[in-house]
């Protein structure tokens, strides 16, 4: 499969692992926490696959960063946390970055 495929697939499972440990309640809630366990341990052997194909840092950055912006995302809409204007700043700073290396970085087409 698709390295950038594999990317886009371990981002949208960190952002459902992420979600399930905060569902999880400090693990109080064991299904949750099991769940996302269960999920970080998968996503990080897809990434580790990715790793062979495109540059860690490159691939790492746009993991984190999507992920930053989806998980915040979901909280604000799903989780009833808010999002003020140094943390809206913050995200389209992030998601500049991850354009700016996509489509500038001669690294990310290694």
């Amino acid at each position: 499969m698709n390295a950038w495929v594999l990317l886009g697939i371990s981002v949208v499972m960190e952002v459902v692992a992420t979600t399930l440990l905060k569902l999880s309640e400090g693990f109080s809630r064991p299904l949750y926490a099991i769940c996302s366990m269960l999920i970080y341990l998968v996503l990080f052997y897809l990434l580790s696959i990715v790793f062979k194909s495109i540059p860690v840092g490159i691939a790492y950055a746009i993991w984190s960063g999507l992920g930053i912006v989806l998980i915040s995302l979901i909280g604000y809409f799903f989780l009833a946390q808010k999002l003020d204007m140094p943390a809206l700043i913050g995200i389209a700073l992030i998601i500049a970055g991850v354009v700016v290396i996509n489509l500038f970085s001669k690294t990310a087409s290694h």
